[in-house]
């Protein structure tokens, strides 16, 4: 199977930048002949709902989006992030967002880059950690071991993208006294998940570019073939600004359906478009716009 995907978090209703993503890849999915399947990043267990999920898909369907089953949760994935895990080179770090803000700002330290402060500890510097935590009742954070300062990857708008390999979180720290300790973290739970789905085409906002290296990366660890990366530009406001839902009425129930459908087909290239039917026979992915698209609301 070769799959697009699309994959929300659900932790409110999706806003029109979210929904022109979402109508991209399944635009560039289905023209492409794959399937197109809807995955639920629902890991983020103190944002996430399942009232959100639901509004969301919802939403989605609206705008006239299939999906090839089934709805695939991450939180009801832990066992498959788990195995993958645990075949990584991985190390504890015991590093707050403080200590992680602190360190970033130090002279030579690489901008968005974890520092690697707990990579080369001592057992016995481990040990100490460790001890501390547990007497703060938490858990150490879980963390890749790269071996590759930089990794390269394809893209369809962006050719060939050189990007620096991060130290990134695999799980998170938590208390020790939940039930389940830690969530999943995004950077492992998207590639395990698109390897084990199929996915080949990842179609997302152009944000996310610079993670795509790791991600590449990680994926080549653990045995999934890369999957072909479009990053689209984004939606911003008139401060140039993602947008975002403090912009005003920009969901799909803020706005309806016959007020959205007209500015998504516009941006993306389709104007005048009524369906998504006569969306597949008109648009053309060289024909997006290639600078973020302005809300003007």
């Amino acid at each position: 199977m070769t799959a697009g995907r699309y994959a929300p978090s659900p932790s409110g209703d999706l806003h029109f930048g979210n929904l022109r993503t979402a109508l991209l890849a399944w635009l560039f999915a289905r023209q492409s002949g794959r399937e197109f399947v809807l995955r639920v990043e629902d890991i983020d267990s103190e944002r996430s709902s399942p009232e959100s999920a639901a509004r969301q898909i919802e939403d989605l369907s609206a705008l006239g989006l299939d999906f090839d089953p089934p709805v695939v949760y991450q939180s009801q994935r832990g066992d498959l992030y788990q195995a993958a895990l645990d075949r990584l080179p991985v190390y504890e770090c015991y590093c707050t967002r403080r200590d992680i803000r602190e360190a970033a700002a130090a002279p030579h330290a690489q901008p968005g880059m974890y520092p690697g402060t707990c990579r080369n500890l001592t057992e016995e510097q481990r040990a100490s950690r460790r001890s501390q935590l547990a007497a703060e009742g938490r858990l150490p954070s879980i963390r890749l071991r790269a071996t590759a300062d930089a990794y390269v990857v394809q893209d369809y708008y962006h050719g060939e993208v050189v990007g620096a390999v991060d130290n990134v979180v695999l799980k998170r720290g938590g208390n020790v006294n939940q039930a389940q300790a830690g969530d999943w973290a995004y950077n492992l739970a998207v590639v395990v998940d698109d390897g084990e789905q199929g996915v080949d085409q990842v179609v997302r906002g152009d944000d996310l570019l610079s993670s795509a290296p790791t991600q590449g990366y990680l994926a080549r660890l653990l045995g999934y073939a890369e999957p072909q990366y479009v990053h689209v530009p984004l939606v911003v406001n008139a401060a140039g600004v993602r947008l975002a839902k403090r912009d005003g009425a920009v969901t799909l129930r803020d706005m309806g359906l016959e007020a959205a459908w007209p500015e998504l087909v516009r941006s993306v290239g389709c104007a005048g478009a009524a369906s998504t039917s006569e969306l597949l026979e008109t648009f053309d992915p060289a024909g997006l716009p290639p600078e973020a698209w302005v809300w003007e609301g």
